[in-house]
């Protein structure tokens, strides 16, 4: 018989909140100052509601859900009140809490790989939670139902999928994989913890509305954590806005994104990019960076970063109420002024106007050309005899050209080919095929000394800036090694480090500390300074903003604009978020399977894109503007990226795309046989049999 919980858990209607959370204090002793990771929540989840929780990194986000579901450390201490359906979840013991977890509540982690236990396949990880909480059931049912999950979740082939292990799946199948094993036993709660932050748009779309397919089936409420203010937009019913381990503002996503009335939320929403509107306007950065929450100081915690802060900001600390839009909260001095619109958005946070005048020049000259580019690796196998099993096209021909003071932006999915082509550019010898010319000179013909000079004109700025800055070093000597690699005298390596910090917006006298003493952004900007002290003329940025809080990535990417601007330096720009690449690139580069499948101007490429590929990225963008995003429709793609050793006959997309079930035999038949080259569609390079008939796409969704 099913094991029945030893505590009395109350019914509630949808009127009714089926989670409860009052006053909710979660407090770490330190040694050093006790960290208050969690200042008085309060926030309720009726049943089928979907709660957006956002903030910077730091907030209390995650911590205050581990605190629900009982997952805290021992040495925690909890205050407060969390009810579920009706019954204190922090009166209850581990028993009665494991009895709980995965069959009322249940949890999405971030991380899946960690989350998933390696030496068990994915079948018998979803089996065990069914097995647990219904010890009647039998292994073969258990198993039944854990292919019917996998099913439900967009798994192909799921009857063979349930003997894999978790690192035979890809990063979205994994998470996928964890929403099966969270719906297992059709629980009331759901809280996903940041469940799409480390996945591709593509894949992120699809976890998304798996989660919504979920909540649909089970009637499940969720509870979303999350720092992308796009997939609220299109996800959530109402929000939760956190800042230093408090509620700073909760509504309607409708209400609070159209109007917030914290400066903190209208700070986010104007600093995050926005597919709509990138390339048209400057970012807004939120300057400064969160309090330490060992040692808060009195008065508003986000005052010291607020542009419209007064005394009384700086005094008490505000509470969160109403102020005159009936739903909406927010812990604001001012909200009543921004309430009655006496204070507009663009006043609390105006847009900076550029530091110098873009003039772009198409005349100018190529500082990049690639041609023909390929970079193919043996798969072998055998541990004394190898022999070559396949073989990796991780780049597999492709052109591409980037003018002095132009940026070319680099997109595609994880594993198609981005990064190994930086790699070669960046190690500036002879492809294993094609042509490689920087600066006009080609690096076939380099010797030792010339690629070493050239490496002055080509610098890096890395996706991690605390993995790419060595700790032990004060951040002037990390700044300068360039310039110590190439024999550059002491005192102009010290003249060059402080015009450099000045450059980026930090002081000089900064070049004494050490990196752990600065933000992320902060430390950004010192890898942008490292990499500006040679006078390069191509800055390679590998995922520069990723790593960062929208807060921080405004700062970094409108001073990345400034620099190019004022030094006419170029970009290759290679990044995974599109909004990103659309503020900054000039071109766009898209790419699949080590292939470029689309290539032409940012403005025409995004307003009108030809390859179906690139259609499912855009439209799976998330835009931080509800109706926007509720409104549109969505090309989703079926399936992962495929392992770029598959040998896929004709197009290489063909295995995913959206429009090849829409042609008629006889079309289809091209892309099950003929491999497209790139040819010329409308000024735009494209790799696709019918990229003319992109426009049965919408008609189809």
């Amino acid at each position: 018989m099913t094991e029945t919980l030893d505590i009395d858990l109350a019914p509630v209607t949808a009127a009714e909140p089926i989670l409860e959370v009052r006053d909710l204090t979660v407090t770490f002793p330190n040694p050093k100052g006790d960290v208050q990771a969690v200042r008085g929540v309060n926030y309720e989840v009726r049943p089928g509601e979907f709660l957006g929780i956002v903030g910077e990194s730091g907030s209390g986000k995650s911590v205050s859900s581990m605190a629900v579901m009982g997952l805290l450390p021992s040495t925690a201490q909890i205050a407060g009140s969390i009810r579920y359906r009706g019954q204190s979840l922090l009166d209850m013991n581990d028993h009665q809490m494991s009895k709980l977890r995965g069959r009322e509540i249940a949890m999405v982690f971030q991380d899946p790989l960690s989350a998933l236990t390696p030496v068990y396949t994915i079948g018998e990880q979803i089996s065990e939670g069914l097995i647990i909480h219904d010890p009647s059931l039998s292994k073969e049912a258990a198993n039944d139902r854990a292919i019917e999950l996998l099913r439900i979740v967009g798994i192909p082939g799921a009857e063979r999928r349930v003997k894999s292990y978790p690192h035979e799946f890809s990063g979205g199948m994994r998470q996928r994989a964890m929403i099966a094993i969270a719906i297992a036993n059709d629980p009331d709660l759901i809280i996903a913890d940041e469940p799409t932050t480390a996945l591709d748009v593509t894949i992120q779309a699809q976890i998304l509305d798996v989660l919504q397919k979920a909540r649909e089936i089970t009637g499940a409420a969720i509870v979303l954590i999350t720092h992308d203010l796009g997939v609220v937009a299109g996800n959530a019913d109402r929000i939760a806005v956190m800042y230093a381990g408090r509620l700073v503002e909760t509504g309607g996503v409708e209400q609070v994104f159209h109007s917030p009335q914290m400066p903190y939320t209208t700070g986010l929403l104007r600093s995050v990019p926005n597919l709509a509107t990138a390339g048209t306007q400057r970012l807004v950065p939120l300057e400064g960076k969160p309090p330490s929450l060992s040692n808060l100081a009195p008065g508003c915690p986000f005052a010291p970063r607020c542009p419209i802060a007064v005394d009384r900001c700086r005094e008490v600390e505000p509470e969160l109420v109403e102020h005159g839009i009936a739903g909406v909260q927010a812990a604001c001095h001012r909200a009543d002024e921004i309430a009655r619109g006496d204070l507009e958005a663009k006043d609390i946070y105006p847009r900076p106007d550029p530091v110098a005048t873009r003039v772009k020049d198409d005349a100018a000259p190529n500082i990049l050309e690639v041609t023909g580019l390929q970079k193919h690796f043996p798969l072998l196998k055998g541990a004394v005899f190898k022999r070559q099993i396949g073989t990796v096209k991780a780049v597999d021909g492709i052109d591409l050209e980037i003018k002095a003071g132009q940026t070319l932006g680099l997109v595609g999915e994880s594993g198609c080919g981005k990064s190994t082509t930086i790699g070669e550019v960046l190690e500036m010898v002879a492809p294993q095929k094609g042509r490689l010319v920087i600066n006009g000179i080609d690096v076939a013909d380099l010797n030792k000394r010339e690629r070493l000079a050239m490496r002055r004109d080509v610098q890096v700025v890395f996706q991690d800036p605390m993995a790419a800055i060595d700790p032990r070093l004060p951040v002037g000597e990390v700044i300068a090694e360039p310039l110590t690699v190439h024999k550059v005298p002491a005192q102009e390596r010290n003249d060059k480090v402080a015009e450099m910090l000045e450059l980026v917006g930090l002081d000089a006298s900064m070049a004494e500390r050490y990196p752990h003493e600065f933000s992320g952004g902060q430390r950004q900007r010192i890898g942008i300074a490292r990499a500006l002290v040679t006078n390069p003329k191509l800055l390679v940025l590998d995922e520069p903003v990723s790593a960062l809080d929208v807060s921080v990535q405004a700062g970094v990417i409108n001073l990345l604009e400034d620099l190019r601007d004022t030094l006419g330096l170029s970009y290759l720009f290679v990044a995974h978020d599109l909004a990103v690449v659309r503020q900054i690139s000039d071109y766009v580069a898209v790419m699949y399977l080590g292939r470029i499948v689309e290539y032409g101007e940012s403005d025409a490429l995004y307003r009108q894109p030809r390859h179906p590929y690139t259609r499912a990225l855009m439209s799976a963008i998330p835009v931080p503007d509800p109706e926007i995003e509720r409104s549109r429709e969505r090309v989703l793609l079926t399936g992962d990226l495929p392992s770029p050793t598959d040998e896929i006959s004709g197009c290489n997309f063909r295995t995913r795309c959206p429009l090849l079930n829409l042609l008629p035999d006889g079309d289809r038949q091209m892309c099950l046989t003929d491999d497209p080259r790139p040819r010329p569609l409308e000024g735009d390079l494209v790799a696709c049999h019918h990229a003319e008939r992109i426009t049965e796409l919408d008609t189809a969704t």
